[in-house]
């Protein structure tokens, strides 16, 4: 965390203190807007297809239009796993890979909102809202829901095999679970609801007059002033936490039992450790801020926050402030001050064994791993260069065997990465994120920019250029023998796989919404959309 936020969490407390003494929010979407009038058609396979154009209807389908009309009823539960459409599949061959387009879904560009596109965990299901004359439906795998006044905070279960959202209907509003309605209440938390990680639980916020509370599994907890925070599960699915406001005071509600009372909750510092077995979070006592872990609090500070534990759960990090320095504090122990300490905080290794961040001396920054300081830089982890290249400050990485350390770093206006400390090729810009490195730990992947062009550097060798590579869509096979990313050459779209390019689309749905998978280390498949269709692609690499 940097010092400047350090200096800045006693206001970020505050605000948490404010936010939550503010009446829920509730789902408040805006309407899309109504077309004049809404014609409905069906196609061969009997989807059913809303549009304001009749020009639009495919000549042979206009035949069925009569009038306008309103969507048909959706069916009993339309995301329920087992009533998920087998999609019609079409082949292709290329140079070195086998293609097979299945079909999601089709899309009324007219009334889908693009924004509100998911897809599952496992890059196989897509979910959207669509809006219908005032009303608006969610549509899961081309299927579409019931109409509600809005629909928002689409998301699948971890397994992908579940969907739920939040509705309003009138002056109410309730949570739709596998297309089954919750109780009515006048708001949904924002955010919520949200599945377990094993996929088996549901939990949201509600509110009920002036009081809010936590329904799991459809059992409401105890009521409160206001809840501070999006509940969040154990790792194990079998715990819940979140923060309360009473009065005019804060606490953490574990498994139901209430924590001490704090002046504020540090937004989003709540945390279970990988074991689940352990809590910890950021709390404000008068103009000081410290850390509580398993129910013991730390020493004061200016400011605190950034919390994690090691993978096996027994080591703890966090990043502190006092007297305008920053440090950072590992299994209670303070580190060398700093001027400043990175975003992105604390990383260890896989093994737990090593620790490593970001910091500042004057304007000079350098990674620091197990306390030794590395060269400086201007600036430390990747910045903002386009749209499709959002990148936001990024913590220094470890290879899974844990021996190795990456980042990017810049000085005078050219970026490098750097592994092990040993710089690579200078660019004039670096993709999102950090450099990948590959499951058996021997590799480095990166997206780089020279003027106005993108490519992939793998192992040191630059890649095709293209117009752009896609956000988060870097990724190598579980052997480490291929290296696949989304690219872009004009407007067109497609995956790279080992330099080899696939099939064109108007848009691959990986990064943020989507991703390639490797099922195997031959074969792999994303989601695409083209000609207001998103299919299912799976591709075979000879």
């Amino acid at each position: 965390m940097a010092s400047h936020e350090l200096r800045r969490a006693g206001i970020a407390w505050r605000l948490a203190r404010t936010v939550a003494a503010a009446a829920l929010c509730f789902l408040m979407l805006l309407a899309h807007p109504a077309a004049a009038k809404v014609y409905k058609w069906a196609d061969e396979q009997g989807r059913v297809h809303f549009t304001d154009d009749l020009n639009s209807i495919p000549e042979r389908y206009r035949s069925q239009v009569t009038a306008p009309a309103p969507p048909t009823p959706a069916p009993a539960n339309p995301e329920a796993p087992h009533e998920r459409r087998i999609p019609a599949r079409a082949e292709e061959r290329s140079s070195n890979r086998e293609i097979s387009e299945g079909l999601i879904a089709q899309i009324d560009v007219v009334s889908w909102i693009p924004e509100t596109l998911k897809a599952s965990p496992d890059s196989r299901r897509v979910a959207y809202v669509v809006g219908v004359g005032n009303k608006q439906l969610g549509v899961v795998d081309g299927r579409e829901g019931k109409q509600y006044m809005r629909v928002g905070g689409l998301i699948f279960s971890p397994d992908s095999q579940r969907v739920a959202y939040a509705a309003k209907v009138s002056d109410k509003s309730l949570a739709v679970v596998d297309g089954k309605e919750g109780r009515r209440y006048d708001g949904i938390g924002s955010g919520t609801p949200i599945f377990s990680p094993n996929s088996q639980r549901v939990a949201y916020v509600a509110g009920v007059g002036d009081k809010q509370f936590v329904v799991v599994d459809e059992k409401e907890e105890k009521q409160y002033t206001g809840v501070g925070s999006t509940p969040i599960f154990s790792p194990n699915s079998q715990r819940v936490a979140y923060a309360v406001r009473v009065g005019k005071k804060q606490l953490v509600v574990v498994d139901g039992k209430e924590g001490n009372q704090y002046d504020g909750i540090r937004a989003g510092s709540l945390i279970f450790s990988p074991n689940s077995r352990r809590v910890a979070y950021a709390v404000g006592v008068g103009d000081r801020q410290l850390v509580v872990i398993d129910g013991k609090e730390g020493k004061q500070y200016t400011g605190a926050g950034g919390l994690i534990f090691s993978p096996d759960s027994q080591r703890v990090a966090y990043a502190a402030g006092v007297g305008g320095k920053s440090f950072v504090v590992v299994d209670g122990k303070e580190g060398k001050q700093y001027d400043d300490i990175g975003a992105g905080i604390v990383t260890f290794s896989p093994d737990n064994q090593r620790v490593a961040y970001a910091a500042r001396v004057g304007n000079k920054w350098s990674v620091v791993v197990d306390g030794k300081e590395g060269k400086q830089y201007d600036t430390i982890g990747a910045r903002m260069i386009a749209a499709e290249h959002m990148a936001y400050a990024s913590s220094v990485i470890f290879s899974p065997d844990s021996q190795r350390v990456a980042y990017a770093a810049a000085a005078r206006d050219k970026w490098v990465v750097v592994v092990d400390g040993q710089e690579g090729k200078p660019y004039d810009g670096i993709g999102a994120g950090p450099p990948i490195l590959s499951p058996d730990s021997q590799r480095v992947a990166y997206a780089a920019r020279l003027g106005g062009e993108w490519s992939v550097v793998v192992d040191g060798q630059e890649g095709k250029p293209y117009d752009g590579i896609g956000a988060g869509s870097l990724i190598f096979s579980p052997d480490s023998r291929r290296v696949a990313y989304t690219a872009r050459l004009g407007r067109e779209w497609f995956v790279v796989v080992d330099g080899k390019e696939g099939k064109q689309y108007e848009r691959v749905i990986a990064g943020e919404r989507g991703r390639i998978v490797f099922d195997s280390p031959d074969s792999l498949h994303y989601l695409a959309r083209k000609d207001r269709h998103i299919y299912l692609v799976e591709e075979r690499v000879k």
